[in-house]
């Protein structure tokens, strides 16, 4: 039987010498989280290389009762994917599992392995003649496995949806070492529960994903970009309602963005150009897609930004003439973060409430903060589309980082309490990981907390997986 204290050994025997990891320097890259503000400890790193190799590493670890943490590309911002405080861990990371295993272009699936980057994916659809559309700004380094295991959602979540309507099978590594093949690539299949959702945003906690078959889309003929001014949140409401009612599911991304935050990207990117000839207070940013002719499609989002205009609170649009100013309008609005980072110590927050209560609640927001803390700069920006923003501050001018960092508590509270009132989330794409865990905690029921423990308990009783993540005490 193994024990606690060769586990490293065995783990050694079973992948091999080179894709264990011991000596701190090696392993350092996979014990701090992607902001640098978490670290944790872990007794090594495995990198194994098929279904088989993990089976057997969880399988060893379950015996001899060493807890495991899954990684894909470490990319993530609440910490789910980075060792804890407690028991030193094995950390799984699925880096050399990046095989694409399948693609069905008649079935529109694409079957990858959880350690593909999300890039990958999406470059293996396009040579097939087809399109993988989940987006992200850490598409270049995030990795597939991460984004089913945090339900990872993007700019094109009003359109396609969020990974989990992306998913059609799975393949998992249960905390026992038994492997679970629901490779299906099946858009019906009424045989009972619907497993693998309960795998897509459990952040590793119920079992290690190391495969997945995922919906493929035809490929747009006609793509239109375009950056609008406007008045106010209540303004882009209702031209995100005008757009939906006219242009239907040719309305692919509806991103919303205060003026503070295109700043601070304007700042930061060498060259670059405001979209628009005057400053306007409120800004978005849309996509349209389809599979006519471009001429045309541009005419319907003209005619459309004609009679929001007319209407009000529209003030001025320019759409993007050639693919080179499309990728600029993209890369002013990923750039926020970055823009936002180089100016001081922010606290950043992933929420989602009704579209429809957007307004309200980025003007009691603003209100309730700037009482709490005079000076502090509010950088709201994200998927009005889908209701979700990443309602961000900044700390005031003349306050030091520290300072503002030591208010952190306060800042989630003040903006917690608010989602929580208007029946949002606080965490809409980003997961809980163990940044978010304890507040998730004070904002679900009861019965929800319960639920969740006996699901986790159901799949995991010795508690092994991802153990601090998503559930106190787990």
């Amino acid at each position: 039987m193994n024990t606690n204290s060769n586990i490293v050994e065995r783990l050694a025997t079973l992948v091999g010498a080179a894709d264990l990891l011991t000596d701190p320097s090696d392993m350092e890259p996979f014990l701090v989280d992607w902001r640098q503000r978490l670290r944790g400890n872990a007794r090594c790193v495995v990198l194994p290389r098929s279904t088989e190799q993990v089976s057997a590493v969880v399988a060893a670890c379950a015996e001899a009762g060493v807890p495991i943490v899954p990684q894909g590309g470490n990319t993530g911002l609440c910490g789910g994917a980075t060792p804890g405080a407690g028991d030193l861990p094995v950390v799984v990371g699925l880096r050399r599992m990046n095989r694409i295993r399948a693609i069905d272009r008649e079935n529109n699936t694409i079957t990858v392995e959880a350690g593909c980057i999300l890039k990958q994916v999406q470059d293996a659809a396009a040579e097939a003649d087809r399109l993988f559309p989940l987006s992200l700004g850490a598409e270049g380094s995030c990795q597939i496995g991460g984004n089913l295991s945090t339900n990872a959602g993007g700019v094109h979540v009003l359109r396609y949806g969020n990974t989990r309507e992306l998913t059609l099978g799975l393949e998992v590594v249960l905390p026992d070492g038994r492997i679970w093949n629901g490779l299906r690539g099946l858009r019906k299949d009424n045989t009972g529960y619907d497993l693998k959702q309960l795998f897509v945003g459990a952040e590793g906690t119920l079992g290690i994903i190391t495969a997945a078959v995922l919906k493929l889309f035809p490929v747009p003929q006609a793509t239109v970009t375009g950056w609008v001014g406007v008045e106010s949140p209540a303004a882009a409401v209702r031209l995100l309602d005008s757009m939906q009612a006219s242009l239907g599911p040719r309305l692919v991304a509806f991103e919303l963005m205060a003026d503070l935050p295109l700043q601070m990207a304007l700042a930061h990117s060498d060259g670059a150009q405001p979209p628009l000839a005057s400053a306007h207070p409120w800004h978005v940013l849309v996509e349209l897609a389809d599979s006519g002719d471009e001429d045309d499609l541009q005419e319907l989002v003209l005619d459309v930004l004609e009679a929001a205009s007319e209407a009000g609170g529209v003030a001025d649009a320019a759409l993007a003439q050639n693919i080179e100013q499309s990728r600029e309008f993209w890369h002013l609005r990923e750039t926020i973060p970055e823009g936002q980072t180089r100016t001081g110590y922010s606290i950043k927050h992933d929420i989602s409430v009704p579209i429809s209560r957007i307004p309200e609640f980025l003007d009691r927001g603003a209100q309730a903060l700037a009482k709490a803390i005079p000076g502090i700069r509010i950088v709201p920006f994200g998927h009005l589309g889908d209701g979700n923003l990443h309602y961000n501050v900044t700390r005031p001018v003349e306050m030091t980082d520290g300072d503002f960092a030591a208010k952190t508590p306060d800042v989630n509270r003040i903006v917690h309490e608010l989602v929580h009132e208007f029946h949002g989330s606080i965490s809409a794409e980003h997961g809980l990981g163990q940044v978010k865990r304890d507040e998730a905690a004070r904002y679900k029921s009861q019965v929800e907390l319960d639920l969740m423990r006996a699901v986790k308990r159901a799949f995991d009783p010795a508690g092994i997986m991802n153990p601090g993540k998503i559930l106190a005490g787990t």
